[in-house]
């Protein structure tokens, strides 16, 4: 069995620092972000936020280049809020070490780019002085680099169950946004949705579980969500 986790807001609490970014982009442009906006596109990729940025302002999008020069600036932006304080979610290393030790495949699917996913596990493994949340415990880390599609697309997840080699109905997603769990369920899988900083159990009702903490997880109560 897999299991396939979100990173942004589901193992590490990225919320405030990636609106935070987000805020200090939009003042460079000379276009607010508002807390709606912001969390309507959490945990979507760089290149349709920033469109809808400046459309939805009533400015044209910005060309190819221009995008991706803003999109650097806000990780930029972010992965200096992050290592001031690494968020990481209470229950992260006791969960993903459990499954781990019953022989769980573990993935990440991410819509953050590589360097933001790299930047952040390695964070994560410095936490722990015995490495056992290094990123060599994930047996397949995939990004919004690594396909041509985002969430609520399906592709990140598919991408991950075929590096797992495991068929979609023997994995399930850890998530913490609407889109995700859409996403998985496209996907064919089970979604198990993380209710973390700005979000509500109604926005993320369509999930087959709706947890708080990550501690009320374990393997068999991921395990008794998928059916083979």
């Amino acid at each position: 069995m897999g299991a396939i986790f979100d990173l942004d807001g589901t193992l590490v609490d990225t919320c405030a620092s990636h609106e935070l970014a987000w805020r200090a982009l939009g003042e460079s442009v000379g276009i607010p972000v508002s807390r709606e906006f912001f969390m309507r596109f959490f945990g979507r990729q760089n290149s349709p936020i920033i469109q809808a940025l400046f459309e939805e302002n009533g400015q044209p999008a910005p060309d190819t280049a221009t995008s991706e020069m803003l999109a650097i600036r806000k990780e930029d932006s972010f992965r200096a809020l992050v290592a001031e304080n690494f968020p990481i979610m209470p229950g992260t290393f006791q969960l993903l070490d459990a499954l781990h030790a019953n022989s769980w495949r573990l993935a990440i699917g991410s819509s953050a780019p590589q360097v933001n996913v790299d930047f952040m596990l390695g964070l994560m493994s410095k936490l722990k002085s015995n490495g056992s949340a290094s990123p060599s415990q994930f047996d397949a880390i995939v990004t919004g680099g690594c396909v041509s599609r985002g969430k609520p697309h399906p592709d990140v997840f598919l991408e991950a169950a075929r590096r797992l080699q495991l068929s979609p109905n023997a994995c399930v997603v850890i998530e913490d946004a609407a889109p995700g769990i859409e996403a998985a369920h496209r996907a064919g899988m089970k979604c198990v949705a993380l209710c973390s900083a700005g979000h509500t159990i109604e926005e993320l009702a369509a999930a087959d579980l709706i947890v708080h903490h990550l501690d009320e997880l374990s393997p068999l109560r991921l395990q008794s969500l998928i059916t083979l």
